[in-house]
């Protein structure tokens, strides 16, 4: 086995994820829509999903699930490539080889999220605002906004609000790290106790899918409040405050809008949309990693490699 961090080990691993994921997604990706439209949209009142994809088809027309699809593939495929990558990468270097246990798996999805955050941040910032953009909002408070496409909407963000803007909802990405953390720490801790005296792979279709939506939900209940934050953050409608310095002024907008949310809503208002979204993650999730195995299984064994070799990733 290599423990090199430039390996085609780790390139199987990221290249799978990357499929795996934008796969998933694709498939649920109105679940998606649903999810960033009530927690961007305040006025818009909460109901079940299917009723608020009813009303979105029903206001903006049948592909209006799917707008934006095409940055949110191009960001997430980035964006899981980077973690996947990293993540093996510092597993194989790290433990050399050794048994990993949970606390390795959290340290190393940590350092792996926050390498993913500072690096594909940007994209996430623009297919936010792309994906909302033309949507009829309740809110009319919300400015609208006119971008051509990826390269366009970069240019007008730089150009109107300043570089630092592609970096908007950072603090909360970097706290945020603990989902994906949570996520494969649970996953690959799910996986060590099924194969414990037994000799195989993470193959059975059921397994692979139950543990991944177990991961998911869970990661995604804990860190759901701070996901509201940055979703609204990466839509640029809210003003940060300027005379201060730039972690002061994220702790506070961060503060900020937890209680506005909280004085509007109640508890229940820092988990509009939990529905939507553990629909969505959760499948997406189990579906992603079920593709993520069976493709670097398949890869692994093309490249002439053990089981063994597999098993020990």
């Amino acid at each position: 086995m290599s423990y090199s961090v430039f390996s085609y080990e780790n390139l199987v691993h990221a290249l799978s994820g990357a499929v795996g994921s934008v796969t998933a997604m694709t498939v649920f990706f109105p679940l998606d829509t649903a999810r960033l439209r009530l927690q961007v949209d305040d006025n818009r009142k909460a109901k079940s999903t299917p009723a608020i994809l009813a009303d979105i088809i029903r206001e903006e027309g049948l592909l209006a699930p799917y707008r934006g699809w095409f940055p949110v593939i191009c960001s997430l495929c980035c964006s899981n490539f980077v973690y996947f990558y990293c993540f093996h990468s510092l597993k194989a270097s790290w433990l050399k080889g050794r048994p990993s246990a949970p606390s390795n798996d959290l340290m190393i999805g940590i350092a792996a999220g926050v390498v993913n955050v500072l690096v594909t941040t940007p994209l996430w910032v623009v297919n936010t605002r792309l994906k909302l953009q033309g949507s009829k909002f309740r809110n009319a408070d919300i400015r609208p906004t006119n971008y051509s496409g990826i390269l366009d909407a970069f240019a007008q963000i730089i150009r109107d609000e300043g570089g630092g803007a592609l970096w908007n909802g950072t603090f909360p990405s970097l706290l945020l790290v603990m989902n994906p953390a949570i996520q494969f720490m649970i996953y690959e801790g799910l996986k060590r106790q099924l194969r414990r005296g037994v000799p195989r792979e993470v193959a059975v279709i059921v397994e692979v899918f139950l543990i991944g939506a177990v991961a998911k939900a869970a990661a995604t209940i804990v860190t759901y409040p701070l996901q509201t934050i940055q979703s609204i953050l990466r839509f640029g409608q809210f003003n940060e405050s300027t005379g201060e310095s730039k972690l002061l002024s994220s702790l506070r907008t961060i503060k900020c809008l937890l209680i506005n949310r909280v004085r509007k809503f109640g508890m229940l208002g820092l988990f509009k949309g939990l529905e939507a979204k553990l629909l969505q993650t959760v499948l997406t999730a189990a579906l992603m990693f079920l593709l993520y195995e069976k493709i670097a299984s398949s890869t692994f064994k093309m490249m002439g490699l053990s089981r063994n070799h597999y098993k020990k990733h």
